[in-house]
């Protein structure tokens, strides 16, 4: 039996939750997630005898957890885009002009 390692997912899923605070930008890291635990499962569907039961369970539930983190950083991107997209600029400047007016105090 050939096992399956996820750790590689986990890692750049979870990191990637962080970085979704930045415009959205951990798509970045949950997109390949996502990409790598699917050609894994799609490996394990090619032949499923070659693989331990209990490392399927943990590759799909790998495979979830970068899925989640996808739609959250995609629905962060979104909303950063519309935003960004939306926003009255002259507004912007005046309340970025009082926070360092009053950072510098």
């Amino acid at each position: 039996m050939r096992p399956i390692n996820t750790t590689l997912i986990y890692v750049l899923a979870s990191l990637s939750i962080p970085c979704c605070c930045f415009l959205g930008l951990g798509i970045l890291l949950a997109l390949p997630a996502y990409i790598i635990a699917n050609n894994k499962m799609k490996q394990v569907e090619m032949n499923p005898e070659d693989f331990d039961p209990d490392d399927v369970r943990q590759l799909n539930t790998a495979r979830t957890f970068a899925l989640v983190t996808l739609i959250i950083n995609g629905l962060n991107l979104l909303y950063s885009i519309y935003s960004i997209a939306t926003t009255d600029w002259d507004v912007f400047w005046e309340e970025y002009q009082k926070a360092l007016e009053q950072y510098q105090k």
